[in-house]
């Protein structure tokens, strides 16, 4: 009996070491379809752990978006009375300047200015600057140097990257402004 056990162990190709052979080949073929089917999970997990991150990237950057899109409606809404106040500010008579209501009314533009501030909203600045299209609407030319900004309309404001109202302005023709007599 010990015999016939050295021989399987030995595999000399009696039946029982055969067996034995057959069921190693199998167990390693086995194996080998297991490590390729977690490979497969493997690679499956990560590709979710991808997608989800990208998920959540993508959900986080839409929530951004809107938060500015919910600022940016209020902001179109407040500039107008911004303008109108900074308007009626820049238009007083000499002779109420002074008076304690009107620096009432200087308090509320600065806290308006304020407010504008913290949404991000910031003043493009056009006075003496390059026209820039992307920034300016022209509405007129005159007299002065040649693709400049001139005088300002109407105020324009960048939300972040967005521009969310060109200034209005005037742009130099390249005449000089001097009449020669």
């Amino acid at each position: 009996m010990a015999y016939e056990r050295e021989d399987a162990v030995r595999g000399d190709g009696s039946p029982e070491a055969t067996a034995d052979d057959e069921t190693v080949e199998s167990l390693r073929a086995q194996l080998e379809e297991e490590r390729g089917r977690a490979q497969s999970y493997h690679g499956n997990w990560q590709r979710a752990v991808a997608d989800f991150q990208n998920y959540k990237r993508r959900t986080e950057e839409d929530r951004q978006k809107n938060a500015m899109f919910a600022n940016l409606a209020m902001v179109l809404n407040v500039l107008p009375i911004y303008d109108d106040l900074e308007r009626a500010l820049t238009n007083l008579d000499a002779k109420i300047a002074g008076l304690q209501w009107v620096e009432g009314v200087r308090q509320i533009a600065r806290k308006f200015q304020g407010a504008l501030d913290a949404s991000g909203v910031q003043e493009i600045r056009a006075e003496g600057q390059d026209f820039d299209p992307n920034l300016h609407e022209a509405i007129a030319q005159d007299s002065g140097e040649h693709d400049k900004v001139i005088r300002v309309v109407q105020k324009g404001y960048v939300m972040g990257d967005r521009v969310i109202r060109p200034a209005m302005v005037i742009v130099g023709n390249g005449t000089s402004s001097e009449n020669p007599e």
